[in-house]
């Protein structure tokens, strides 16, 4: 596997995969479970539905205030404040669907764009207005990107060596016939609660499908390795206050000058957020998963 993705060709694909494929320049991956016959099952969100970044703004705003005391503003000034203009200015046009820059580009990624215009796919049609659990065919899951494999059952020194979330994780993969049987079960209409990019998204659905594990605390980012990659990188920002450490993208982190010990916390912090370590993890079973969402849901009201 490499240290950012593990790319395979269509002719090594095998029903139950968990296959993802990078959006935007590598600042997002869409995620999915192979199902056979061409077809992938995949958790997305539709084109009308409102995007929920508030949570994701807050962050990033909380980092820029506390890294920039005590820091000298001709290291940190510049791009922290394009950073917290960026944030300010988003803040007005939060829930809806196009944000602007940056964020326009992660929250739309998501979407099944491909198809759709005035050149439908022949085998799906036009689904960039669909959300929740769908069906596609493998063109139009790709969007025109490459094929990845999410790998399953790494090593803890292979998990900290590799730098990007969202490409592998130490949980180990329940056999393929279960796999696919959730993922069925999920696109019959059983759902798998609201789409949201941080605690909700297409990566923790195809882990799910994988191993059955659902994270039991009310805690934020879920499963998915991306978003846990966004809290530990920010996490760290706050930490090394002289160090030059900007999150840019989900699962990305972009550092001058920066300590070691400060890359080594992030994979440190990264790891334990690692359904395959967590301790708040217990399998479910699919039918189940529904009364599970439903019983959250009444909690967080």
């Amino acid at each position: 596997m490499g240290l950012l993705s593990n790319k395979i060709s269509r002719d090594d694909l095998k029903p139950g995969d968990h296959i993802y494929s990078w959006r935007n320049s590598y600042t997002y991956s869409h995620h999915g479970i192979y199902v056979g016959d061409g077809k992938v099952i995949h958790f997305t969100r539709g084109g009308g539905q409102e995007t929920r970044t508030g949570a994701f703004l807050d962050k990033v705003e909380e980092a820029i205030h506390f890294t920039r005391e005590g820091v000298p503003e001709t290291r940190m000034g510049t791009v922290l404040g394009k950073i917290e203009e960026f944030v300010h200015f988003t803040r007005g046009g939060v829930l809806e669907a196009r944000v602007g820059s940056f964020l326009d580009k992660i929250t739309n990624i998501s979407i099944p764009n491909h198809g759709g215009g005035n050149y439908p796919c022949l085998i799906c049609g036009d689904q960039s207005n669909l959300d929740g659990v769908i069906s596609s065919c493998l063109n139009c899951f790709l969007s025109g990107g490459n094929l990845y494999l999410f790998e399953y059952g790494v090593s803890k020194a292979i998990f900290m060596a590799n730098p990007r979330g969202g490409t592998c994780t130490i949980a180990t993969s329940d056999p393929f016939d279960e796999v696919i049987s959730r993922a069925k079960f999920l696109f019959q209409g059983k759902g798998f609660g609201h789409y949201d990019l941080l605690e909700n998204n297409c990566e923790g659905f195809a882990i799910y499908c994988k191993t059955g594990l659902v994270i039991l605390s009310n805690t934020k980012f879920g499963s998915s390795g991306q978003a846990s990659s966004v809290s530990a990188a920010l996490g760290v920002l706050k930490r090394c206050r002289p160090a030059v450490m900007v999150p840019l993208t989900l699962g990305t982190v972009v550092s001058g000058g920066v300590a070691l010990v400060g890359y080594g916390t992030y994979c440190f912090v990264r790891m334990n957020s690692d359904v395959g370590v967590r301790k708040d993890v217990c399998k479910i079973l699919v039918e189940d998963l529904v009364t599970f969402y439903s019983e959250n849901n009444k909690k967080s009201t």
